[in-house]
């Protein structure tokens, strides 16, 4: 996998993710904060685990230190959460303008960087796909938010 594969998975993410929250914005704060949904979580903590996950990897490749876990603490807003995810997205791409393809082959804690990337980017997949039954059931599907019907694929 070369750096343009790497970022063109980051940018469905984030296209993805960005439904998710437009529509987060619209429900009301009780039904956000509401927890024991999925796995003890509910849409917003769902949400703040997927930004919690996405801080951590990204500053583990940087070899930062690990942030606290955003999980411990309280649900930010939706309009919180939607600015702490720019700010993520803003430093991932700082991150991946970085990148080479040979450094996307390397390591990472014993493991192919590029299967990390992969991962976090399927890791994403999952925590939306359980914000989407949430919203969908709440009335506010984010409709197909799979790979293929991302704009650079469908040329839409």
């Amino acid at each position: 996998m070369d750096v343009a594969d790497i970022r063109f998975l980051f940018a469905y993410d984030r296209w993805a993710t960005e439904k998710v929250l437009a529509l987060a914005l619209t429900v009301p704060i009780e039904e956000w904060e509401e927890s024991n949904r999925i796995d003890r979580r509910g849409l917003g903590g769902i949400m703040v685990h997927a930004l919690g996950a996405h801080e951590r990897w990204r500053s583990g490749w940087q070899g930062l230190a690990l942030p606290a876990r955003r999980e411990a603490g309280p649900v930010p807003s939706p309009a919180e959460l939607a600015e702490l995810w720019r700010v993520e997205w803003a430093a991932l791409d700082a991150y991946l303008d970085g990148l080479t393809d040979e450094d996307a082959r390397g390591k990472f804690d014993d493991i192919t960087l590029w299967y990390t990337f992969a991962h976090l980017v399927n890791h994403g997949t999952q925590h939306r796909s359980e914000a989407a039954v949430l919203l969908t059931i709440m009335g506010r599907s984010p409709g197909d938010l799979d790979l293929i019907d991302f704009p650079p694929v469908t040329g839409s």
